[in-house]
């Protein structure tokens, strides 16, 4: 299997589809929530991480075959004054599972972490999904806490939209 990782251009039309099609893949997996994002996403998503001057979009190709991507944003950690990098997409399509690409592609954000002068990679995962916890512990992924007493860092939600609406941003921040 010839694998070539890239980091992707979103201008480029062959990796603008690539990561189409394997978010579509990835929403419509039972750990992607099992249904095919909105058409709307789909017209509009590499357009919108072009925007984002801090995303980084990592591909897999197999041969001309999108096969795998990896979806970051780059923060900021306040504790260390320095960046971060939060992984937020891991997926590999399912013919390519069990073949180490999720860890080559893992190895080349990180490349790219540390050439930002990212001081750690951060990243969450569902606790039903075991294969993927399992792969991020082999690439040195832990669960963290500050202190015994304090207890595991969790992760939490609260939506402002719903999934379709289309809202105009408004500056929440006004000057008084």
């Amino acid at each position: 299997m010839d694998i070539t990782l890239v980091v992707a251009d979103y201008r480029k039309p062959s990796h603008a589809a690539a990561i189409v099609t394997l978010m579509s893949a990835y929403a419509l997996d039972p750990m992607g929530g099992g249904r095919d994002l909105p058409e709307r996403v789909k017209t509009q998503l590499v357009e919108r991480l072009a925007q984002v001057p801090t995303a980084l979009s990592v591909l897999a190709f197999a041969g001309a075959e999108p096969a795998g991507l990896i979806n970051c944003f780059e923060g900021f950690s306040t504790f260390q004054c320095q960046p971060l990098m939060n992984i937020h997409d891991v997926t590999v399509l399912p013919a390519y599972r069990g073949r180490g690409l999720s860890r080559r592609m893992l190895a080349l954000v990180e490349e790219c972490a540390r050439e930002r002068g990212c001081c750690k990679l951060t990243l969450e995962v569902l606790e039903g999904n075991k294969t993927a916890q399992q792969a991020y512990r082999k690439f040195g992924f832990a669960g963290y806490e500050l202190s015994p007493a304090t207890g595991r860092a969790l992760f939490w939600e609260k939506p402002l939209m719903s999934s379709g609406a289309n809202v105009e941003r408004k500056n929440p921040i006004k000057d008084y």
